[in-house]
């Protein structure tokens, strides 16, 4: 068994060549920043190239799987020229490409909220399970802003017409309608959760390695619409445009000061 750790990220492969990347950030609800998502985009690559690994499992410690962007993240980005926030959000965009696109299995192991970003993280894997507790949100025009780079995967999972309510409402929602939804595969009980990713992993690891690269390429081939390189230039820009704008701007202040945003209507 090889390990590799970070504080904020552990990375283990077992003999069978099951790697797990675990978040490991629980007093900040494993949200990520700059540093965590190139930090993330490595440990993707190294598992899709080594030989060694099967599949991966995305997993987190503490009560939350990821709560999306990190607050001292964000406060660096309100004051983020344009230019710089279309460089952190191509980054942001490659990290979830690279899980998205990765030729080995991806298994997103979700134990609590997953919010923003982390809802990105969960769509780009190839499957997910969780547990009954966990709660999902797209909850960025809470903040006057978009979640534009992780659309591409989200909507590939749950649909445009789904996406349409999501997106603009910002609702919490449960395990049990991701499921319904498709963005999850499984909604278990925080007892059955090892057991349900272990039964993925036992399948799995029956099947062809070089078999199951070709089956997730010739998925992508098939339903692929648009230039993936293009998709992460448009979508960057996008919500580089929108983090400079007056509401961007806006709502991220009213969150960092913690107060009610100008356009909040009780």
């Amino acid at each position: 068994m090889s390990n590799q750790q970070t504080q904020d990220l552990l990375y283990s492969v077992d003999g069978r060549g099951v790697a797990t990347l675990t978040l490991n950030r629980p007093e900040k609800h494993n949200a990520f920043d700059d540093k965590l998502i190139l930090a993330l985009t490595e440990h993707f690559k190294e598992a899709g190239s080594d030989p060694k690994v099967r599949v991966l499992v995305l997993a987190a410690n503490g009560k939350s799987f990821c709560a999306g962007a990190d607050a001292n993240w964000m406060k660096r980005m309100a004051s983020y020229s344009f230019e710089e926030n279309v460089a952190d959000a191509k980054a942001l965009a490659t990290m979830l490409y690279t899980l998205n696109s990765l030729p080995k299995p991806t298994i997103a192991k979700v134990n609590g909220a997953a919010y923003g970003g982390a809802v990105g993280l969960v769509a780009c894997c190839d499957m997910a399970v969780a547990t009954k507790l966990s709660k999902f949100c797209l909850s960025e025009v809470k903040l006057g802003l978009i979640p534009a780079t992780i659309s591409p995967f989200v909507i590939d999972a749950m649909g445009a017409r789904v996406a349409r309510r999501y997106f603009t409402t910002a609702e919490i929602f449960s395990a049990r309608r991701a499921r319904r939804l498709g963005l999850v595969s499984e909604a278990v009980t925080e007892e059955e959760l090892d057991g349900t990713v272990e039964s993925l992993i036992d399948a799995i690891l029956k099947n062809s390695p070089d078999a199951i690269s070709a089956a997730k390429q010739l998925i992508f081939d098939v339903s692929a619409e648009q230039d993936a390189e293009e998709l992460m230039e448009k979508t960057s820009l996008r919500i580089a445009t929108v983090r400079v704008s007056e509401h961007g701007q806006e709502g991220l202040t009213a969150f960092l000061d913690k107060r009610r945003p100008n356009w909040y209507q009780e």
